[in-house]
């Protein structure tokens, strides 16, 4: 990219002078609009259009109702309990590397048994999935044996200032390289409830449905974010749009590559926002940072020192204001790694090292196997709720297993599970983590049903999930 930040503004610059009453403001405008051109154009080659095919399963007695007997006769769904159609789906990706690595949104190609891959030249390819995380809406797909793809160039989202003008560019309403331009609103969006973790780039760059997974660029062409999602009460386009920065994804992708998928760290405590009371109440001059409520036993931050009611000023030498935001940076840690927080304590500055662990995973012996078997038929994934996760949700609940993914179509969906929601008991017998819920599944695993006891952290219901 030969544009560069300070040439384009400077561009800007003259076009605001010319405009106050210059002869030559016309030519200062068109140069503006020559600065644009430039960054489209080396740019957009590698901007994909992704074109997906997924097989769905539906419940064909969904389908026993006098409508459709009228059309289809009594009957009409056979001996068959389900039924598979194809279901179509579009998006944005962009080309980052020569090897045809591609980064896109998760909800862009999850599920898909067929991914196809449309260059701006024309060129199609079919691609595969390298992996993907629903948690941070980041995924990876590749296009294998292509010559001479072109891909663009990475750049820094941390340098990244509210006012700076970015470029979005995909295939919004299936329309192919499209470009919309606008600024950086806001920055640091955590508890915008698009994904589980992530800390986005608000814009008020045109964002519609497809360009999901397209890139958003800088003043220099540089992608500095994954364009995501939108706020919006029509469907379209009202001015608020969100990205994934591009140094997450980034950390996504080297594990997705590395490892197929992504490892997230815990401190194990549970955590809150400082208000003015609760800083005046600390003995702080000004609120900041977030307060540490409860230390898990046998966690990272007892093994630290950590205790109740310190107040994390920083993580890693970066301040620390919202509980969201703390969350985000500890998840995106890679397991094992030390950090380094600055705390507030009884009105002291200390400086203590934590080794992160990782997130829980279903502690399940091999002859359990059929616990887990009960869990795929239901359509649905589980992982231990920890405290920043129940800090996240805004549940005061410690015991129990958090939902992480259900799968449209399935028993688990029929039943109007959730991810977010808790799961207090199994057949009317309280499990309090994983090792206690594939325990549970075990002792059900004969049978055709099992009863659910499901919480939102406000309010608890029963859920019969039905499977075969």
């Amino acid at each position: 990219m030969q544009m560069n930040m300070n040439r384009l503004s400077v561009i800007i610059l003259l076009g605001l002078s010319c405009l106050g009453g210059h002869a030559d403001s016309k030519l200062a405008l068109v140069d503006i609009g020559e600065a644009f051109k430039q960054i489209a154009e080396e740019a957009l080659p590698a901007v994909v259009f992704i074109d997906v095919e997924s097989t769905i399963e539906v419940d064909a007695r969904s389908f026993e109702h006098p409508f459709f007997e009228q059309f289809f006769g009594r009957g009409w769904q056979g001996d068959s309990r389900t039924r598979e159609y194809s279901q179509q789906g579009q998006g944005s990706g962009f080309i980052i590397s020569k090897e045809g690595f591609i980064l896109t949104n998760s909800h862009v190609v999850n599920e898909a048994d067929r991914i196809t891959v449309t260059l701006g030249d024309g060129r199609k390819f079919k691609a595969v999935l390298v992996g993907s995380d629903p948690k941070s809406e980041v995924a990876l797909i590749q296009i294998e044996d292509a010559k001479d793809l072109p891909f663009v160039a990475l750049g820094d989202s941390d340098q990244l200032a509210v006012g700076e003008w970015v470029i979005a560019a995909g295939n919004p309403f299936g329309l192919s390289q499209t470009v919309t331009a606008g600024i950086v609103s806001a920055l640091g969006r955590d508890e915008t409830g698009i994904a589980e973790y992530g800390s986005f780039i608000q814009t008020d760059a045109a964002i519609n449905p497809g360009n999901s997974g397209g890139p958003l660029l800088d003043i220099n062409g540089k992608v500095i974010g994954i364009n995501t999602a939108i706020v919006t009460r029509s469907g379209g386009y009202m001015g608020i749009g969100f990205a994934i920065p591009i140094n997450q994804a980034i950390e996504i992708k080297n594990q997705l590559i590395e490892h197929g998928h992504v490892a997230r760290s815990v401190l194990g405590v549970y955590i809150q926002n400082v208000d003015e009371d609760l800083a005046a109440s600390f003995g702080m001059e000004k609120r900041e940072g977030i307060l540490i409520s409860e230390i898990i036993p046998d966690s990272a931050a007892e093994e630290a020192g950590l205790l109740e009611g310190d107040i994390v000023l920083a993580f890693e030498g970066k301040p620390v204001r919202r509980v969201g935001g703390f969350r985000n940076r500890v998840a995106g840690t890679v397991p094992y790694t030390d950090v380094m927080l600055k705390i507030f304590r009884e009105g002291e500055i200390l400086e203590l090292q934590v080794t992160t662990r990782p997130m829980n995973k279903p502690a399940v012996a091999a002859e359990d196997s059929t616990a887990i078997e009960t869990l795929e038929s239901m359509g649905m994934e589980v992982s231990d709720l920890d405290g920043e996760e129940a800090a996240a949700l805004d549940v005061d609940l410690q015991e129990g297993v958090l939902i992480t993914s259900v799968r449209e179509g399935s028993a688990a969906w029929r039943a109007r599970l959730q991810p977010g929601q808790i799961i207090t008991s199994v057949n009317r017998k309280a499990v309090s983590d994983c090792v206690d819920f594939y325990e549970a599944l075990v002792k059900a695993s004969d049978r055709s049903r099992v009863l659910f006891l499901i919480s939102d952290g406000r309010s608890s219901r029963f859920a019969v999930v039905v499977f075969e």
